[in-house]
């Protein structure tokens, strides 16, 4: 029979209760907790941020920049903390930071901000299904009312409806302040479905979360409608800053642009950028966001042109990016030094967390999109030689 792993329905974040588990981890699988045991913050802190709890995954933390926003939220020059394992990332962001800097900042603009969740209602016909769905738009104040009663900071600003067969699926849409609000929109969601059911008895059943929301992963609908915070990065760089720092020229950057996007369009990717996934998850586990959310984060589009000039314009839009600078991990005090860096800790800097976020992705885009160029003359390339150097390959 398996055996149970240890636990206290008195205190399970005692050095007790921990100290059991780690000699059953280290009596019952082959492993010596060495490292994993040793921490510098009171347990008692990690209640509400994770379970069965017997010490920590230390992974390196790394500092880029500085790098120059010159945005609405986030103004002037940041170091950005990147929590990673992967060798060249810190450099290829690092490089990437120096162009913006020589070229003046990177623009940043957050367009719109909403956490979604989104129930699915069952009706026995189609029929009942749209009448349900004018109905929902007759008592959108009534609903409202519920769904904010169970929060100071959620607000409910709409309700969007798609009809399919005899469902109706619903985005209950909410500005949630500098939390992710994932949970908090959950909560507000069940009172207001709940108040929904008691007043529409026809109504066969609801799910909580029809799968509409598409939480933690990538989808249309984000792209489209946005979930979290939607922030555009550009720039203009100056021909000779490319030319000195990427090498590589324009025309040259366009050029690849446009053969990746094909390709990005043929294989079905989430966007067609290079690897917007690869600075935001580094950033997202140095502070303390929900990893996971790199699932729609991520998903994004670039554009870019060759301007009349002879320079080059870059933008990249991420229309579902979550951050927290507020609530969940952002409190662990590792994250919260992290967060501290960039004055990003606490209430009233989320967008500014996320112009930055969104101002490491271009970096990261400028850097590694001049990296896979091969040079003609020498045959060698940037991206495989500073793996050689820097990476997982020396």
């Amino acid at each position: 029979m398996s055996k149970r792993i240890p636990r206290s329905n008195e205190d399970d974040y005692s050095a007790g209760i921990i100290g059991e588990r780690q000699s059953f981890i280290e009596e019952n699988t082959p492993a010596r907790l060495d490292h994993t045991r040793q921490y510098s913050f009171d347990p008692g802190d990690m209640s509400g941020n994770i379970e069965n709890l017997f010490g920590v995954a230390q992974v390196p933390i790394g500092l880029a920049g500085p790098l120059l926003v010159n945005g609405e939220h986030a103004q002037g020059e940041f170091y950005v903390p990147m929590a990673t394992v992967e060798g060249t990332l810190l450099a290829s962001y690092n490089r990437g930071m120096k162009v913006i800097r020589e070229s003046g900042g990177v623009t940043t603009t957050v367009a719109g901000e909403a956490m979604q969740r989104a129930p699915v209602f069952v009706f026995p016909s189609a029929r009942e299904a749209r009448d349900f769905g004018l109905w929902l738009k007759d008592n959108f104040a009534q609903i409202k009312t519920q769904a904010e009663s169970t929060t100071s900071v959620g607000k409910l600003n709409e309700i969007e409806q798609y009809h399919a067969h005899n469902m109706v699926f619903a985005r209950f849409d909410y500005s949630t302040g500098d939390a992710a609000g994932q949970n908090m929109t959950s909560r507000a969601t069940f009172a207001a479905c709940e108040w929904i059911h008691q007043q529409y008895p026809s109504m066969s059943h609801y799910l909580l979360s029809g799968n509409f929301d598409t939480e933690k992963k990538a989808s249309s609908v984000n792209l489209l409608k946005g979930r979290g915070r939607r922030v555009t990065a550009e720039i203009t760089i100056p021909r000779d800053v490319m030319l000195e720092n990427l090498r590589i020229t324009p025309q040259q950057m366009h050029y690849g642009q446009g053969i990746t996007s094909v390709s990005a369009f043929l294989s079905g990717s989430s966007n067609n950028a290079a690897h917007p996934a690869n600075g935001l998850a580094a950033l997202y586990l140095a502070t303390g966001q929900d990893i996971a959310n790199i699932g729609e984060s991520h998903q994004c589009s670039t554009y870019n042109r060759v301007t009349r000039d002879g320079d080059y314009y870059f933008s990249i839009t991420l229309p579902s990016l979550i951050v927290a600078t507020y609530g969940g991990g952002t409190a662990l005090p590792t994250q919260r030094e992290c967060l501290a860096i960039m004055d990003c800790f606490g209430q009233g800097k989320a967008l500014k967390l996320a112009e930055i976020a969104a101002a490491t992705a271009l970096a990261g885009e400028l850097s590694l999109g001049a990296a896979a160029k091969i040079d003609r003359k020498t045959r060698k390339n940037e991206w495989v030689d500073a793996h050689e150097k820097l990476g997982r390959n020396r």
